[in-house]
């Protein structure tokens, strides 16, 4: 890797990866026009950048039986870092929580959630959401259809 930054051969096997997470070194190599060695070397120094934070399978959520994805809404009562530390610690707690992100707005935090269906949902907000202290208010809002749930992210501006 540079000393100036990341160039264009770490944005194409940053690129790749992002598709083709099991792609074999030496089929990434030869993509990215570099010898396998080469290659290695450069996927594990942007590792260990943090740039590549872990590899994963990707699950049809329909096929293992959570179709229903929720986003809810959160506001809380105190504004304060322990009660965010508090709250992000219960609700990363919830394995339903899949994505939770601190918002600015009519909401303080955003939560998505995926579940098989309404009688889980209403365990998951009554059981769980609502059970954290600081939160005084939900709000949800189910998806109809998902278009699109993840995606390689541009890797263009990556310096």
């Amino acid at each position: 890797m540079p000393d100036d930054g990341f160039d264009r051969t770490d944005r194409a096997i940053l690129t790749i990866l992002q598709r083709e997470g099991r792609i074999a070194n030496v089929d990434l190599a030869e993509r990215v026009s570099l010898s396998p060695s080469s290659c290695l070397r450069r996927t594990k120094a942007l590792e260990a950048a943090g740039l590549i934070s872990g590899y994963r399978a990707e699950l049809d959520r329909t096929r293992a039986g959570l179709g229903m994805t929720v986003f809810i809404s959160l506001r809380v009562a105190q504004h304060s870092r322990a009660t965010s530390r508090g709250i992000e610690d219960a609700l990363t707690a919830i394995p339903a929580v899949i994505a939770c992100h601190v918002v600015s707005g009519e909401a303080d935090f955003l939560v998505e959630a995926v579940v098989p269906d309404f009688a889980a949902y209403e365990s998951l907000l009554l059981d769980h959401v609502l059970a954290i202290d600081a939160v005084v208010d939900a709000r949800s809002t189910f998806a109809i259809r998902t278009v699109l749930s993840r995606g390689p992210l541009p890797v263009d501006g990556v310096r």
